[in-house]
């Protein structure tokens, strides 16, 4: 049947790596997708039974490239006319699952931009930029990629852009150690990055940065109307945008002590 007879497929895609905890919710919110697509890098817990358990088209790979190329061949192994990108600690609502089939029905732009409500810590968050924090997640194969960029990834769009009102819920980290653990590998990360692109930094660039940081969140962006999971969310920043040019700083004096 020709593309222009027929509803557009839709193909969910996934990354994953030992991400059983929300895999489960998260794989049967996209029930009304036309097939799921996982692409794995090793994971050691149930996150591959899970994925089959729904169906899931599972490929594996040996290396790590990072999340936004991994994301790209992860897209790439898609079959339907549109793609939802989605992370395996997120769930699609029935009122965003409602609206995306409306959209694919007669779509008006490109791709989408998704209203993320995320939890920190099992709050979750109306302030502080986390809410309504817009990711664009779902757009027609073949015009669009996520950036090379080895963490904090984005979407280039060979198009428009509209955004949907439907929240996609976040499970962002259920403990405090899940976010500490995150704080220490993603700042790592996007020092990695920054030296990459030849950024350097200084200890008081680590502490302005880390202070504005926490101004932005708390006073700014209103974190403190969250309360105490505000000040918890605007300290949380502070000091991994702290970390991350301290350790900025650290690559640029081991690349200089071997000059």
């Amino acid at each position: 049947m020709p593309a222009e007879a027929r509803a557009p497929r839709l193909s969910a895609v996934l990354i994953t790596r030992d991400a059983q905890a929300h895999l489960r919710e998260c794989l049967a919110s996209l029930s009304f997708c036309d097939e799921i697509v996982v692409l794995d890098s090793g994971s050691r817990d149930a996150t591959l039974e899970l994925a089959r358990e729904f169906g899931a088209r599972v490929h594996e790979t040996a290396d790590w490239p990072g999340f936004g190329a991994q994301k790209n061949r992860a897209a790439a192994l898609a079959r339907g006319d549109w793609i939802l990108s989605i992370d395996a600690d997120e769930v699609v609502t029935p009122e965003l699952r409602a609206e995306i089939q409306a959209v694919l029905a007669a779509p008006a732009a490109t791709a989408y931009a998704l209203p993320r409500r995320s939890s920190f810590c099992g709050h979750w968050m109306r302030h502080g930029g986390w809410w309504p924090d817009y990711v664009t997640r779902l757009f027609r194969a073949g015009r669009a990629r996520f950036s090379d960029d080895r963490v904090h990834e984005r979407l280039i769009v060979d198009g428009t852009i509209a955004r949907l009102r439907a929240p996609l819920l976040h499970y962002t980290y259920d403990t405090l150690e899940q976010a500490l653990d995150k704080l220490n590998r993603y700042s790592t990360l996007g020092a990695e990055q920054a030296h990459a692109r030849g950024r350097r930094a200084t200890p008081l660039t680590a502490v302005l940065r880390g202070a504005w940081a926490f101004f932005r969140t708390y006073v700014l962006q209103r974190g403190f109307l969250d309360g105490r999971a505000g000040l918890m969310l605007a300290s949380y920043n502070a000091h991994g945008t702290y970390y991350r040019y301290l350790k900025l700083w650290l690559l640029g004096r081991r690349s200089a002590s071997k000059q």
